[in-house]
């Protein structure tokens, strides 16, 4: 730390800062003196304290409370991101005290937490007991910047969210999978072996998310051929756009594994699709991997060298309906 950065620090107390935002918050000193139980007359000389320790006016004071300065603004944002921070390493230390010894906090598709996690994280957790793992679905678009932004310190995405651009993020192989057209057994499609994803438009589609980056694949795919997706429904999960598909609704996209996972939807059947974009990198991703807490690296080893499962894409076998398995509400 420069000799001017340890000075500032010194200048800075957490009590004030606290104080700060409970002025900031409550709109005026009389009110947040209530609420923090400490005399109005102390209140006014920690702000005043303050300004004169950053050299600048925080607060306009008037008779009917108090308004933020331009500096303020400032450092109302970061005084919230510092008592904020505080509060997280409270919580963390505090399970160290009852005995947990990491916690690793991932963000994950749901590709991944379908096809691979739950089998992953399960050996890991056996190996590792004492470590917790706090896992978030979101969309890959929202991983990344759950990664960037600082509140993951794991993601496991698609590839294909990292191709926008002006992301310094770090990125590792997790997995490969391959997109299939699931379709109902009595299908005029069920009899390909594999096909071309716009050969599919001309039928009603169940679709995902319109976020997800299937969703995105699809409508570039179709958007090049000068064609359209006939969209019936919206679903948020593959197990409910088999249910869709397995009624009727249409024919949808989802990776292979997960299909098969999902085999007690109904009579289904999974076409092959012979497109590019079908072929899917799932990447791990972090700020800087080489940085990470020590329970996260050990995740992150643990997730490489893990075998990734089988899944024979070119001979998926038509699935009739049995009873359901125990978790597939």
């Amino acid at each position: 730390m420069k000799l001017s950065e340890r000075s500032f620090a010194r200048r800075i107390d957490l009590i004030s800062l606290q104080l700060f935002v409970a002025v900031c918050e409550a709109g005026s000193i009389g009110k947040a003196a209530e609420r923090e139980f400490i005399a109005a007359s102390a209140v006014s000389k920690r702000l005043a304290d303050l300004e004169a320790a950053l050299g600048t006016p925080l607060l306009y004071r008037h008779a009917r409370g108090v308004d933020l300065t331009p500096a303020g603004q400032s450092l109302l944002h970061h005084a919230r991101n510092v008592l904020y921070g505080l509060e997280k390493m409270q919580t963390e230390l505090g399970e160290y005290a009852d005995g947990v010894r990491g916690h690793v906090r991932v963000h994950a598709s749901i590709s991944a937490i379908v096809q691979f996690l739950p089998d992953d994280l399960g050996s890991f957790v056996r190996a590792h007991p004492q470590v917790k793992i706090d896992l978030e679905e979101h969309l890959s678009g929202d991983v990344v910047r759950a990664v960037q932004e600082g509140a993951a310190d794991l993601g496991i995405c698609n590839a294909s969210a990292l191709s926008a651009g002006g992301t310094t993020l770090q990125t590792l192989p997790y997995r490969q999978d391959d997109l299939v057209l699931v379709v109902p057994a009595a299908h005029a499609l069920s009899a390909q072996a594999a096909i071309n994803f716009v050969d599919s438009l001309d039928y009603d589609h169940v679709g995902l998310h319109a976020g997800s980056s299937i969703a995105l694949a699809m409508h570039q795919a179709a958007a090049r051929a000068g064609r359209t997706i006939r969209l019936r429904i919206r679903v948020t999960g593959l197990d409910a756009m088999c249910r869709m598909i397995d009624n009727g609704l249409g024919v949808g996209v989802m990776p292979a594994r997960a299909f098969e996972l999902m085999r007690a939807a109904g009579a289904l059947h999974a076409v092959r699709l012979t497109d590019d974009w079908a072929r899917r990198d799932i990447r791990l991703i972090a700020r800087d991997f080489a940085t990470l807490p020590v329970p996260a690296r050990a995740l992150v080893d643990h997730l490489r060298a893990e075998p990734a499962p089988a899944t024979d894409v070119q001979a998926l076998p038509a699935l009739q309906a049995h009873p359901p398995l125990a978790h597939a509400a």
